[in-house]
């Protein structure tokens, strides 16, 4: 242990006594191989990674010139956040795969439809991987790190790469929150000084309130996943749908005085709608970032501080939605160096640590590809037997005399993907003309039972974060949880369709 807290301490040293000349060299995997017709980012944003914060209109540049000169990439402009800044994908892929992209998202999707998921092959099926960065705009390695990986990914060349772009589509999210990453860049790029002051109680250290971390209306988007929102949230899972993405990584900052987390998180805080298989698949990739980490001498734990439970975050919500979700935590410079328990802690060696695990995510994925696709084919096709054995077969719910707060809600529900249709006949005090109807049996069972139960028994009464949700009582409805003998598809009337939010018209659209 002391030879590898020193080994961290001569790595933050010399990455801080080099700063201004840090390389690619001291990002990259050794040997790499690199197409000399890609440009590097220096070469676009007029630094090099980690010299400054990137501010969110330079990291766009780069995205688009990246797409513009590989033919791996397709990039999509798909929301803009309140402050009108781009949230972008970058569609990473083999340029066979990327001349067919619709036809093979389309295949993809049939995993995740019980109807279709048994009768797919896999084997030449790629793997879905949605790579995304600093929803924490004051945790910016994530999205500096992102300019790596795109890069690497466009630029790298041989053979395991090649095996990488065939075998996977990749969705990279540079920036999920435009705003406060663009807040924070400002803040410590006008404060950093020509020789770097290390001491925590600097005023490069210490961003004033209201802080990056949040966006243009000061919400945790993180904690937007499950509401949706924001323009940022809506878009991203929108995008999360259009894909289901098999693996989705979520990189974020903690504390200066930790080392680096990623999941699985404390097992007795585990969402117990989630399968187990998704915790012991998420323990299997951990073992390639263990590995990659160990590789270049950094510090790092697991399985502590942070749970697994509230399904509202970008590490929990593909969880039940056929994916799994993964949790990284940087230790956070919070400028460009900053002193720690463990040295100086620089933020070139926050993003080399980001990268590496964005790479190691890669490598899993594509080597544990076959067990990480029946994983999501087994999660829909078990379905229709999980909702025949639940004593709950369905949900009905009603606002009287405010079709507004209907509309809302319904709106959320319907960028969830959960199928609701309108009361067929009356059931006690619910009517046909404001009720509405949600059977299990369907494909987001467990999105729908995660926004619908009222749990109140815990294997682990501690929290992180968000312990109760129940999405009818926060919108003060009358629901009720239908059992057997209530149940009946007679029950259920026309299915409601491309509900809008927030236009409030006077009849919901139906098809």
């Amino acid at each position: 242990m002391i030879l590898r807290i020193l080994f961290f301490w001569v790595t933050s040293v010399a990455s801080l006594t080099c700063f201004g000349q840090t390389s690619l060299n001291y990002y990259l995997p050794s040997k790499t191989e690199l197409n000399p017709n890609i440009p590097t980012p220096k070469s676009i944003i007029g630094h090099e990674v980690g010299e400054w914060h990137i501010s969110h209109d330079k990291l766009v540049q780069y995205m688009y010139a990246l797409a513009k000169a590989s033919d791996r990439i397709e990039i999509e402009e798909y929301a803009r956040s309140h402050e009108n800044r781009p949230l972008l994908t970058l569609k990473i892929s083999s340029p066979d795969n990327i001349q067919n992209l619709e036809k093979l998202r389309q295949e993809h999707l049939q995993l995740s439809d019980f109807n279709l998921s048994k009768n797919l092959d896999l084997n030449n099926m790629p793997l879905v991987a949605y790579l995304g960065y600093s929803i924490h705009g004051n945790e910016p390695s994530g999205s500096n790190a992102a300019l790596l990986v795109a890069y690497y990914l466009a630029a790298a060349q041989g053979a395991e790469i090649e095996e990488w772009l065939k075998n996977t589509i990749i969705l990279l999210d540079p920036s999920y929150n435009p705003d406060g990453l663009n807040r924070f860049a400002s803040w410590v790029n006008s404060k950093k000084s020509l020789n770097l002051v290390t001491d925590p109680n600097n005023i490069e250290q210490n961003e004033p309130w209201p802080s990056g971390r949040t966006n243009h209306y000061w919400f945790d988007l993180n904690r937007d996943w499950l509401p949706v929102q924001h323009p940022e949230s809506k878009g991203r899972v929108q995008q999360f749908h259009q894909w289901k993405p098999n693996v989705l990584t979520d990189h974020h900052e903690m504390g200066s005085n930790g080392t680096y987390f990623f999941q699985p998180g404390i097992p007795s805080r585990n969402n117990p709608l989630t399968p187990s298989k998704t915790y012991e698949l998420t323990q299997k990739i951990a073992d390639y970032h263990a590995k990659a980490l160990d590789e270049i001498g950094s510090l790092y734990y697991s399985k502590e501080s942070f749970d697994d439970f509230y399904v509202g975050k970008g590490s929990s919500y593909p969880d039940v939605n056929g994916g799994i979700g993964i949790l990284f935590e940087q230790a956070s410079a919070r400028s460009h160096a900053q002193q720690s328990d463990n040295g100086v802690l620089t933020f070139p060696f926050a993003i080399k640590n980001h990268l590496t695990t964005s790479l190691s995510t890669l490598k899993a994925a594509n080597e544990l590809k076959s067990e990480i696709l029946t994983h999501q084919q087994n999660f829909y096709t078990e379905i229709p037997s999980l909702a025949d054995q639940d004593d709950i077969k369905g949900y009905v719910f009603s606002a009287a005399n405010d079709h507004n707060k209907l509309k809302a809600f319904i709106s959320i529900l319907d960028i969830h993907q959960i199928e609701v249709f309108r009361l067929n006949q009356k059931f006690g005090s619910f009517n046909t003309s404001n009720s509405f109807i949600i059977p299990l049996k369907q494909n987001q069972n467990r999105m729908m039972k995660a926004l619908f139960e009222s749990r109140t028994a815990f294997q682990d009464s501690l929290f992180y974060d968000v312990s109760a949700w129940t999405l009818p009582l926060a919108f003060d409805l009358e629901y009720l949880a239908l059992n057997e003998k209530q149940y009946s598809e007679n029950l259920l009337g026309d299915r409601l369709l491309q509900t809008s939010f927030p236009t409030i018209t006077n009849d919901l659209e139906q098809s």
